[in-house]
C-alpha cells in the first residue's frame, strides 16, 4: 500500500535536508547561560526555530462547559488541574475486568508528565473569547457524523475491513492539525531549519512535512496531501505556515478537504517556542477559530513511531466483527 512507502520517503527527504541545515552563528549557544532569554539567530540572521519541542498539557482544547464566562480563582484553577491529573492517570483502575480498565493498554509510564500550561488558562483556544470550538454549520455537522472516529466504530457497517477503521489506527497519519496538538503520548516534533526550507518531524506517526521558504505558490487544487501542502514566509521573526490542499480522506473536527490552517512559530526565548493556528473552513465551521500554547525545548532524543508493526488489534478486531455477523446469521 502506498501509505507504508510514506514514511521512508519522509525520512529520506529529512536527511537530505539536514545536510543543508544551516548552522548556528559560531559559539552563540555555547556562551549562553541557561538564564539566557535572548532567542539564538541563525547565520542568516532568522529566529534559531531549531530543537526538539514538547508540548504535552493537562490543559483542554476548549474551555470546559461549567466554566465558560467565569473567572476563576486561583483555588478553582488547582482543583482543576489536580482532577485533569487524576482521571488521566493510567495506573488507576475504575474496576478491574471492565472495559474502562481493558482500554487502558498502556500504563503510565508511558504517557507525559503534564501540567497546565500556565496561569489560569484552561483552554487552549483563545478565539473565540469563550474558548469553544465554534459551531458547525450544517454541511459540517452531516460531515462529522459521517465520520468515522479514530477508535472505536460507529455501527458495524463500519468494520467490513481495515479500510474502514481511522486513519490513526492504522498508522497512517495523525493529520494535521491534530500532530501538532496535544494528544497522549509522544508529543515532540524536531525542527530543521536553513534559509530556504524548514522541516516540522513529528514524532507521532513520524510526519515529515518540508516547508519551502522561497514564495512559491500551492500545488494545483487538483493535488491532496494527507497533511496539506504548506507554504511558509517570514513575517519579522514570526515564522508562518500556511497549509492548504488538504484530502477529504482526513477530518479535523469535521474539516476535510476545505480545512486551510495558518500557523505561526515565534521563539519567545533560549526553551520556549510560541505556537499558534488558525483553523479555518467556511464549509464545516461559521467562523475561524485559533488555538495558542508555548512548546518547551527538550533535552531527550524523538524515538522511532514504530506503529504499525505488530498491530495484532487489527486482526483481533475484524475477527470479533465476522464472528458477530455469523453468530446474527445463525440467529435468524
Amino acid at each position: 500500500m502506498s501509505h507504508r512507502c510514506s514514511p521512508l520517503m519522509g525520512a529520506l527527504a529529512v536527511m537530505a535536508v539536514l545536510l543543508l541545515v544551516t548552522v548556528s552563528v559560531a559559539g552563540q549557544s555555547g556562551s549562553r547561560s541557561a538564564k539566557t532569554r535572548t532567542p539564538p539567530r541563525t547565520a542568516d540572521n532568522r529566529p534559531d526555530l531549531q530543537g526538539i519541542w514538547t508540548f504535552g498539557t493537562v490543559t483542554p482544547l476548549e474551555r470546559p462547559i461549567e466554566f465558560v464566562g467565569k473567572s476563576l480563582t486561583s483555588e478553582e484553577v488547582a482543583q482543576f488541574e489536580k482532577n485533569a491529573i487524576e482521571a488521566g492517570d493510567a495506573d488507576r483502575r475504575v474496576g478491574i475486568g471492565t472495559d474502562a480498565d481493558a482500554s487502558r493498554a498502556y500504563n503510565q509510564f508511558w504517557y507525559e508528565d503534564k501540567r497546565l500550561i500556565g496561569g489560569k488558562q484552561t483552554e487552549l483556544i483563545i478565539d473565540p473569547p469563550d474558548g469553544r470550538i465554534p459551531p458547525l454549520t450544517p454541511d459540517g455537522q452531516a460531515r462529522a457524523a459521517r465520520a468515522i472516529p479514530i477508535y472505536g466504530f460507529q455501527d458495524s457497517r463500519m468494520l467490513a475491513s481495515w479500510l474502514d477503521r481511522g486513519l490513526w489506527e492504522r498508522c497512517i497519519t495523525r493529520g494535521l492539525p491534530d500532530v501538532m496538538l496535544p494528544a497522549q503520548y509522544n508529543e515532540n516534533y524536531q525542527i530543521f531549519q536553513t534559509p530556504d526550507y524548514v522541516v516540522i518531524l513529528a514524532e507521532m506517526i513520524h510526519d515529515a512535512r518540508i516547508i519551502p521558504l522561497d514564495g512559491r505558490p500551492h500545488i494545483g487544487a487538483g493535488i491532496r496531501q494527507w497533511m496539506g501542502n504548506s507554504r511558509g514566509r517570514w513575517e519579522g521573526d514570526t515564522l508562518i505556515v500556511d497549509t492548504t490542499n488538504f484530502t477529504d480522506k482526513t477530518t479535523f473536527h469535521g474539516a476535510q478537504e476545505n480545512l486551510h490552517l495558518t500557523e505561526r512559530f515565534r521563539r519567545l526565548d533560549e526553551n520556549t517556542l510560541d505556537y499558534q493556528v488558525t483553523i479555518d473552513d467556511p464549509t464545516t465551521f461559521t467562523r475561524p477559530w485559533t488555538v495558542k500554547f508555548p512548546a518547551r525545548q527538550s533535552q531527550q532524543p524523538m524515538y522511532e513511531y514504530a506503529c504499525h508493526e505488530g498491530n495484532y488489534a487489527m486482526e483481533h478486531v475484524l475477527r470479533g466483527m465476522r464472528a458477530t455477523e455469523k453468530a446474527a446469521a445463525q440467529a435468524k
